[in-house]
Order: C-alpha cells, then sequence, then structure tokens
C-alpha cells in the first residue's frame, strides 16, 4: 500500500473476528428455546430446525463467498466489510424479533450471502502483511474468533436468563457498532492500480475454482485445504455426541471441555504460532500442525477414559498451527489482485466441509455406535477425520513441490 493503513485497521479485523464468533456463541444456549417458541414442539422435534438453519447459512456461503470476494478485489476490501458486519448486525435483530421460524431463515439466508466476513478479512490481511508473516497474522485472526468462542457461549448462556431473545440484540449491537468503528478508523487496502474487473464467470464457486485450478501449486494445495476442513468439522459434528455416550456427560461437562478447546487453540494461534513458524517455516509448520491433528483424532477415537479428553485436547490446539500455514502457502501462491478471489474460494470450501462433512460424521458415528463391528466403537468418526487428515498431506506435497 503507497499510504498503509492507519493504526487501528488489524485492531479493527481482530475485533471484527471476535464479535463474529462472540455473536455466534451468544445465541447457542437460547436457540433450543426459541426454537421451541417459534415451532411449538419438543426439544428433540425442535433439534432438526437448527440443523437446517445451519444448512441455509452454510449454502448460502458456499453459493456467494466467491461472489463478494469477487467484488473485494474489485471496489475494495473496505465497503465488503462493513457491508457484511452491517448485514450480520441486521440478521440478528431480525432472529431478535422473529415471531415465525420462517423470519429466522431469511435472517440465516441474508447473513450466509453477506457471510464473506472472514474471506474478506483475510483477504485485507493479505493486502497489508508481507508473504512471510501471513501466517502469523492469518493465527492472529483464528485466535480472535477461538476467543470470542470462549466468551460467547457464558454470555448468552447470562443473558438468557433474562429474556431468550436478549443475546440476539447484544449480537446485533457489537456488530453494528463495529461497523461505526470500521466507517472512521478502517482504511482501504488494496491500491486501486491492483484492483481486477469484475468477472461474472469467476465470481461463483465453480469458476472460482476454475480460475484458480490454473495455478498448478494452487489447486493441489485447496485440495490439501478441503480435505483438512472436512474432517476437521467432527468436532462440531459429533463432540456432543460423543461425549454423552461414551462418557455420559452433561451439558455442563461438554461445555467445560469445549471452553477448553476453544482456550486451547486462542494460546496457539494467539501466541504459540509466531515462534513455531520462525523456527520451522511456513512448510514444515503446516506438516506439523496436520501430524498433530492425527495424533489428537486418533487419541480421541481411542480415549476411552474421560480424563483422556483433556490430555489430547493440547495436541489438538498444537494441530491449529495447521490452518493459518496452509492459508499463508496458498495466498503467497496468489496474485494481489485475487486475493479476495482466493479467499472466497476458499471460504466456500469451508461452506461445502460445513455442509456434507456433518451429515458423514454423524452417520459414521451413528452407525458405529449400534455396533456395526459387534460391539460400540465410539471413534469412528475420529478415526476417519485422522485418514482424511493424512490423505491430505499428499496434495500438500504436491502442491508444494509443484513450480
Amino acid at each position: 500500500m503507497s499510504t498503509g493503513p492507519r493504526k487501528g485497521a488489524l485492531v479493527f479485523i481482530l475485533v471484527t473476528m471476535a464479535i463474529d464468533s462472540v455473536g455466534f456463541g451468544l445465541i447457542i444456549p437460547v436457540l433450543p428455546s426459541l426454537l421451541k417458541e417459534l415451532t411449538g414442539v419438543s426439544a428433540g422435534q425442535a433439534a432438526p430446525w437448527a440443523g437446517y438453519l445451519a444448512f441455509t447459512y452454510a449454502a448460502m456461503n458456499f453459493l456467494f463467498g466467491p461472489l463478494l470476494g469477487n467484488l473485494s478485489d474489485r471496489f475494495g476490501r473496505r465497503p465488503v466489510l462493513l457491508f457484511s458486519l452491517a448485514t450480520l448486525g441486521i440478521d440478528y435483530i431480525l432472529m431478535g424479533v422473529a415471531h415465525s421460524i420462517w423470519l429466522l431463515f431469511i435472517g440465516r439466508l441474508l447473513s450466509g450471502i453477506s457471510g464473506a466476513t472472514l474471506s474478506t478479512a483475510k483477504a485485507y490481511i493479505a493486502d497489508i502483511t508481507p508473504a512471510e508473516h501471513r501466517a502469523k497474522a492469518f493465527g492472529m485472526v483464528g485466535a480472535a474468533f477461538g476467543l470470542g468462542f470462549v466468551f460467547g457461549p457464558a454470555i448468552g448462556g447470562l443473558l438468557g436468563d433474562i429474556d431468550a431473545r436478549a443475546p440476539f440484540f447484544a449480537a446485533a449491537a457489537l456488530a453494528l457498532v463495529n461497523v461505526l468503528y470500521g466507517f472512521f478508523i478502517l482504511p482501504e487496502s488494496l491500491n486501486a492500480e491492483d484492483r481486477r474487473p469484475f468477472e461474472a464467470s469467476r465470481a461463483n464457486p465453480l469458476g472460482a475454482f476454475l480460475q484458480l485450478s490454473k495455478l498448478p501449486t494452487v489447486k493441489w494445495l485447496l485440495l490439501a485445504v478441503a480435505l483438512f476442513h472436512f474432517a476437521h468439522f467432527v468436532y462440531p459434528a459429533t463432540w456432543s455426541f460423543h461425549a454423552d455416550a461414551r462418557y455420559h456427560w452433561g451439558s455442563k461437562e461438554i461445555g467445560w471441555s469445549l471452553g477448553a478447546v476453544g482456550i486451547g487453540f486462542t494460546i496457539v494461534q494467539g501466541g504459540l504460532i509466531g515462534p513455531i513458524l520462525n523456527r520451522l517455516g511456513s512448510e514444515k509448520t503446516a506438516v506439523f500442525g496436520l501430524l498433530c491433528n492425527v495424533v489428537a483424532f486418533v487419541g480421541f477415537a481411542f480415549a476411552s477414559e474421560p480424563w483422556m479428553i483433556y490430555a489430547w485436547i493440547p495436541v489438538s490446539a498444537l494441530g491449529a498451527v495447521g490452518g493459518p500455514a496452509v492459508g499463508a502457502l496458498v495466498s503467497a501462491r496468489v496474485a494481489s489482485n485475487a486475493q479476495g478471489e482466493l479467499q472466497g474460494a476458499m471460504a466456500s470450501l469451508q461452506a461445502l466441509a460445513s455442509m456434507t462433512s456433518p451429515i458423514l460424521m454423524t452417520q459414521i458415528f451413528s452407525h458405529f455406535v449400534d455396533g456395526a463391528i459387534g460391539k460400540p466403537f465410539y471413534g469412528a468418526a475420529f478415526l476417519l477425520a485422522a485418514v482424511l487428515t493424512v490423505i491430505s498431506m499428499v496434495p500438500l506435497r504436491v502442491g508444494l513441490r509443484a513450480r
């Protein structure tokens, strides 16, 4: 950048990520009661509606992530970020005032369409950060997101005791206040000379993937990213069910374990990723992170006692260095005027994984818990995640060698 971003730019990005995760975490404790209120059914019967809402958000994210990424390459990151945040605030307000289930779906649809906050934020960071420092910067984004997710559910639970809709309005206020902060603080990161014309053929998942696949290193790295995301969704898909079935944990025990996971990820991505990168470099850090994930997945799969879960959480947390490192490796291989397209495509990959992986992981979990091998095997989904992560190292290796 010719003038460089003002001092508050990176702070804005980190606060944005924290607000995203806090806002998401705020509504988790009260969503069941709101869905029961709107549908008039029991908690068990209302649960599928939560899945449909999550699918709606992920599907819109998958379809529209490349569009907003391409728009940010044409018009700049700032307007897309502010638009996404403002729409997120409107979404929370809609959910807070909703008196029908369909209004909730409209809110999730709008939020999914504008949900390029993460991808555009990463494109912004790619604009203002030298390639050799991007993995650390991406790690800080992950740490901010993890920190928000640690505190979000706790705050949402407290507000939910006052009123089931209070967390939605709190999340809306956070998002809209950050819009005002960004309007006055956030400078544009993409120079006019680095922008490119908007092309509809590239502003969709297929077009973006086809465009990026022309770069031999990038297509293999994107395949590695896709496999890693697919494996990693074993956590939100099966963690609670696994803990309930295997250890007979209640919501409190599950909440404590998820809090430990969030704290571990925040410590690693916020404090340890820099020293690890300095010692190993981006390529070895990516491999190290994937290996840690493999070990953790296998550990969770065979953790026969509850305390073993906590023993493997630090290993899983160390695996959090892998995502930022791989993201930095891909980003370094793409031109500055296509960073938005790249991050949009990567957001679509993550959204696609969030749509499909939970279906497979929960089916595998259910199949093996019911005694598919003669007796219950509670860790089958985690073992599958380990296998997929091992497989992801093949395209990673090929992509790093390709020139």
